[in-house]
């Protein structure tokens, strides 16, 4: 049994070329709202919303359910070829999509633009082009139809000027004539058109009427909107005018697009320094050369804020120039923008079809198409994809070519192991500059001689950068900009703890380290926010997961994954099993948000848990291995404090130290400090 569903013209379902009969239309409107997206929920209130728009009745919802019950008694015909089902708040309508005349025009149109034989690809056009019977949703009237019917109309303009194209090409302008002579007439300040017009009436032997067509063309256009025609059709007038021989070779594209090698990268860094290592690596994650037959190459630099992601990325990409011939795409993402949200994969791939030349009326409303218009126009190219400060995978996944002969380079603040696990994206995790790379990027910045002549400073403020690029730029800049101030006078201002952030800051947004540290804090969630200050009061150099659960006031386990969410987000580095430890200027910032978010209450109580944890559990420690010695009443630990649970000796043993040497924290001493009997004794 024949079933097909239209919506390209009236909305039908016809059974072995019968159709059935359907109803009313706000009964056909909903079948129409599950049809755009068959085989995809569509949830309740945006069934509603398509139907009826912001002038819904207060049942609405219990109408749409009335109107599908007997949608699915009337498809009940197709004998299961279309079936209505109620699913996660919503519903979907299940169907081949082959069966339905939208889905099979966005099909062969996609099929065409990857189609290389120029006949085939007519063919799946005018395939395509029959799909069609009048206006897309006819008979409806809401503002969401109103919508598709736009937007489908642009699809179907766009698969048409494409066909018509290739039949040009092919030699077919007089069997396009009667058609083209239409669309000129409905499109009379079309210049494509025009041309396509033009071209067809010049072959057919009626240079007279194609040079008349121009005439009025470009007296509408200066009458109606003050322009001339453009360089394009002014060249083929004069190539009519002159019975140029080049127009009258049927294989010559009409106003052909230029095909665009797209340069889209950013200017070199100027005072990138250092990172061999992390270069070659990411010459080898992305291949020699593109592999035609392999897979695409895709690594992902992810790091701290201000650790020189977008340097390393932007350097190796002009180091390369010469693997990518066919162009270089680049979009900053913004995922991590306070200023707004981040960059829509829809708009950064808008922006790449445009680089790519594809004029915005042949950009395809329907996401799918649109990602295969993207994907077929870089089929085969050597291009390099550059998506930089990416939020998430989500927002990468659908930016991604599908050649092999493509490569792309990542970088994101957060680790997106959703691409190494889906595509097999490489990860480079970016660290801080060595010694030497941090001085010779300072030497960079600043003059010989006044690094000569203080050397100690120097190596004061490299120290309080600690390898951090971003941070020795800024100490640079407001070194610069004082020219004849002693180098020591910076680093006394970043020798005080309490100061060197605010030294840290030239006055610019992106020179702030303070303000670059807080986008990554604003992309946390709201527990992981809490974490981040309280681990910024711990004064050791790391900490333990049991020991961080007790100053967070968490179970374990719960502790655990905050704390995998601050690694994530490189807020905290994981530098053994189960042992995290933050960058001295990140733990700065961190003490500093702790310091606004959390009254003094809530950080006392926060350490003293922590040193809770420490004497409970050197407490345990200590009555197992010295079981015969006097008791020690220490009373309760604080509420939310977890010390180890020790079975027997060998787990007292073999825990590893971890009590910072700036110990008792601030000043706080612990509670009934003799049941520590040895500064040795670890805590977890």
């Amino acid at each position: 049994m024949t079933v097909e569903l239209r919506v390209l013209g009236q909305v039908e379902v016809l059974v072995g070329g019968r159709p059935v009969g359907l109803g009313h239309a706000r009964q056909r409107c909903v079948l129409a709202a599950l049809l755009l997206d068959a085989n995809q929920v569509v949830v309740t209130d945006r069934v509603v919303d398509r139907v009826w728009g912001e002038s819904s009745p207060r049942r609405a919802r219990q109408l749409v359910s009335n109107y599908l019950s007997r949608l699915r008694h009337l498809l009940a015909t197709t004998g299961g070829e279309a079936v209505i089902q109620r699913r996660n708040g919503g519903y979907v309508l299940l169907v081949d999509p082959d069966r339905v005349d939208v889905h099979r025009f966005r099909e062969l149109v996609t099929r065409s633009r990857t189609e290389t034989d120029q006949t085939s690809a007519l063919e799946l056009l005018e395939r395509a082009a029959a799909q069609w019977r009048g206006e897309a949703l006819s008979g409806l009237d809401t503002p969401w139809t109103t919508t598709v019917r736009e937007g489908l109309a642009r699809e179907r303009f766009a698969a048409d000027t494409h066909r018509l194209d290739l039949a040009l090409r092919l030699g077919r302008h007089a069997a396009s004539l009667p058609e083209l002579s239409d669309r000129a007439a409905a499109h009379p300040l079309d210049e494509h058109v025009a041309a396509q017009l033009m071209s067809a009436l010049y072959r057919s032997g009626r240079q007279a009427d194609a040079l008349d067509h121009y005439r009025r063309l470009r007296a509408r256009l200066a009458s109606e909107l003050g322009t001339e025609a453009g360089a394009d059709l002014r060249r083929l007038h004069q190539q009519i005018l002159t019975s140029d021989p080049a127009l009258t070779t049927p294989e010559r594209p009409v106003l052909a697009a230029r095909v665009r090698v797209p340069r889209q990268l950013p200017a070199r860094p100027r005072l990138f320094t250092g990172r061999s290592p992390e270069l070659a690596r990411l010459t080898v994650d992305l291949h020699e050369q593109p592999d035609p037959g392999g897979t695409m190459p895709i690594s992902v630099i992810d790091g701290t804020g201000g650790v020189g992601k977008t340097w390393l990325a932007l350097h190796w990409a002009h180091q390369h120039l010469d693997r990518f011939p066919d162009g270089q795409l680049y979009v900053n993402l913004r995922g991590f923008d306070p200023a707004g949200e981040p960059v829509a994969p829809e708009a950064a791939m808008r922006g790449f079809l445009d680089a790519l030349g594809v004029a915005p009326a042949a950009v395809p409303t329907d996401p799918g198409a649109r990602l295969g218009l993207y994907r077929s126009l870089l089929a085969d190219r050597r291009l390099l994809v550059v998506l930089d400060n990416a939020r998430d995978t989500a927002q990468v996944t659908s930016l991604l070519p599908g050649s092999p002969t493509c490569a792309v380079l990542v970088t994101s603040r957060h680790r997106l192991d959703g691409l190494a696990t889906a595509h097999g994206a490489r990860s480079l995790e970016l660290g801080t500059l060595t010694d030497g790379e941090a001085r010779q990027l300072l030497a960079r910045h600043l003059d010989h001689d006044r690094i000569s002549a203080e050397p100690d400073a120097v190596t004061e403020l490299l120290t309080h950068c600690a390898g951090l690029p971003l941070a020795i730029s800024i100490v640079a800049a407001r070194a610069g900009r004082h020219p004849r101030f002693p180098l020591a006078a910076l680093a006394g201002e970043l020798r005080d703890r309490n100061r060197r952030l605010d030294a840290l800051d030239t006055g610019d947004a992106p020179a702030n380290l303070r303000i670059v540290l807080s986008w990554s804090h604003h992309a946390m969630s709201p527990a992981a926010t809490v974490a981040f200050g309280l681990l910024g009061l711990w004064p050791g150099t790391d900490i333990s997961l049991p020991a961080a659960a007790s100053l967070l006031a968490l179970p374990v386990a719960d502790a655990g994954r905050v704390l995998r969410e601050l690694e994530h987000g490189h807020l905290v580095r994981q530098h053994t099993p189960g042992r995290y430890r933050m960058h001295d200027l990140v733990r700065l910032y961190a003490a500093d948000r702790a310091h606004h978010d959390h009254p003094e209450t809530g950080r006392t109580e926060a350490l003293r848990r922590v040193v809770d944890f420490y004497v409970h559990t050197a407490f345990a420690g200590d009555r197992l291995l010295q079981p015969l010695l006097p008791p020690i009443e220490l009373g309760e630990p604080a509420g939310g404090c977890h010390p180890c649970p020790l079975r027997d000796q060998r787990a007292a043993l073999t825990l590893p130290p971890n009590i910072p040497t700036s110990w008792p924290p601030n000043g706080l001493p612990p509670r009934r400090a003799g049941a520590i009997r040895s500064t040795t004794w670890p805590g977890s």
